[in-house]
């Protein structure tokens, strides 16, 4: 096993942080609100009208078929390659091993009150490996994920993930971890850099069905030779229109304006 502590570059994880903030859609709604309180007194119809708009913004924000239109567009992109739902198919032999990306553990300072690594709603980034590698004894494991937070907690991501896949009886000699990197592209470029790892042989790469794109785009870019394996689905083929809920919306809302938005920056970068 390896461990990988490269010092990762400032700029793009903080620009990401920042989208991440823009990006929110309640974000929007309280500057509505806030610019409404301060215009009311100034231009009291221009006040209520942006009190009106924010409020209509806040109920439309709660019906979930509008942003799994945007999930399912990304969603749809790459599917799972045909011959990896049969354990028996030949092609398994190929690969050198599975790319799994960070993203599916509770922050550090969550486990800091129990002890105990917690999943969170992308927790088949996590599960999905450990079941292919019981069926495949030759795939290689290889997590990709440091300190994603701000301010930073100090324990990387791929230190629970090293607990977590010890604790499931994955051996330690089939996994390496890199513990570095902030953002998908720090995944791809830090990932390449461990010792004993040949990017140009075949890898499944296994990430959210939603961050798929981007992160495929990338890791393809630095010259990985990698298939999607996509997991943690968010939607179906369609959404009934009755599905309303403000909370799970507005969190779907970001994902997929967070993952179109820096899809676009990372090909504006070159970096996918």
């Amino acid at each position: 096993m390896a461990v990988d502590r490269r010092p990762p570059s400032d700029v793009m994880f903080y620009l990401s942080q920042l989208l991440s903030f823009v990006l929110q859609p309640l974000t929007w709604v309280g500057a509505m609100f806030a610019l409404a309180l301060w215009c009311v007194s100034r231009k009291r119809m221009l006040g209520l009208a942006l009190g009106w708009g924010a409020l209509g913004l806040l109920v439309v924000l709660g019906w979930q078929p509008l942003p799994d239109v945007l999930l399912r567009g990304l969603e749809a992109q790459y599917p799972m390659p045909p011959w990896a739902a049969s354990a028996s198919a030949p092609e398994w032999q190929r690969y050198a091993g599975i790319v799994v990306l960070g993203g599916a553990l509770e922050p550090a300072w969550v486990r800091a009150g129990n002890g105990q690594v917690a999943l969170n709603g992308a927790a088949e980034r996590m599960t999905v490996p450990v079941a292919l590698m019981r069926q495949h004894p030759l795939l290689q494991l290889l997590f990709t994920g440091g300190d994603g937070s701000w301010p930073a907690t100090g324990e990387p991501e791929a230190m629970q993930a090293r607990e977590f896949f010890e604790s499931l009886g994955v051996r330690i000699d089939r996994m390496r971890f890199e513990a570095a990197s902030r953002t998908t592209y720090e995944n791809a470029v830090f990932s390449a850099a461990l010792p004993r790892v040949d990017k140009s042989r075949p890898w499944l790469l296994v990430t959210s069905a939603w961050h798929m794109p981007r992160a495929l785009a990338t890791f393809r870019a630095e010259g990985w030779n990698v298939t999607p394996y996509p997991v943690d689905y968010r939607t179906g083929t369609r959404t009934p229109w009755t599905r309303y809920s403000l909370g799970k919306s507005v969190w779907r809302w970001q994902l997929a304006l967070h993952e179109w938005v820096g899809l676009l920056a990372y090909r504006i970068a070159g970096r996918a």
